[in-house]
């Protein structure tokens, strides 16, 4: 069972895992990455919206080649919301909505976001994930309610045991993606 192994990388402190992983593709590391760090001072979302990181939530960036003519970036922009779903429906057991593209709401308040980037770099196209959980933190938001992992389970979540679950998801994804078209794999993590 040959799987595709990410590379971990962890900070205690980092602008934003997504400029690190940017930084980490213009040094040629071609190999699927995937970047956390405990404190984000610049978390982005999209169209230039700020995530604002809480210590305590979690922040992971992943990043790996992507062929445009397989999967393109809206299709990708599924999988990825359908996979964290997966993922955070092991841990949840209710009902978790996807607010397209990007974002998870349980009972209508947003705890997971996700930025995807493409980086055009050498002769290859990468595509980097962005994935902002609020675990043990509900940060105030006047524009949306949000809510975390902790107050949906009423306990504290351990942020090691999640990431590790991202982990072996996107382990098993990478390794998939190349041989699965985009409807087997919608079929499959939906």
């Amino acid at each position: 069972y040959n799987l595709m192994k990410l590379k971990i990388f962890k900070y205690k402190k980092v602008k934003s895992t997504n400029d690190i992983a940017l930084k980490f593709i213009k040094k040629n590391i071609f190999e699927p990455t995937l970047v956390t760090s405990e404190i984000q001072t610049k978390g982005r979302g999209r169209v230039g919206k700020k995530w604002i990181s809480k210590k305590g939530n979690l922040f992971i960036s992943l990043f790996f080649k992507y062929n445009q003519k397989k999967i393109n970036f809206k299709q990708f922009a599924i999988l990825n919301a359908f996979l964290v779903k997966k993922v955070m429906s092991k841990i949840i057991k209710k009902k978790i909505k996807i607010k397209w593209p990007n974002d998870l709401l349980f009972d209508k308040k947003k705890f997971c976001g996700i930025l995807q980037e493409v980086i055009k770099f050498g002769k290859f196209d990468y595509l980097i994930v962005g994935i902002g959980l609020n675990t043990n933190i509900a940060p105030q938001n006047k524009s949306f309610k949000s809510t975390s992992l902790k107050n949906i389970l009423n306990k504290k979540i351990n942020n090691q045991k999640i990431l590790k679950e991202i982990v072996i998801a996107y382990e098993v994804f990478l390794k998939e993606k190349n041989k699965l078209s985009f409807s087997d794999l919608k079929m499959k993590y939906k």
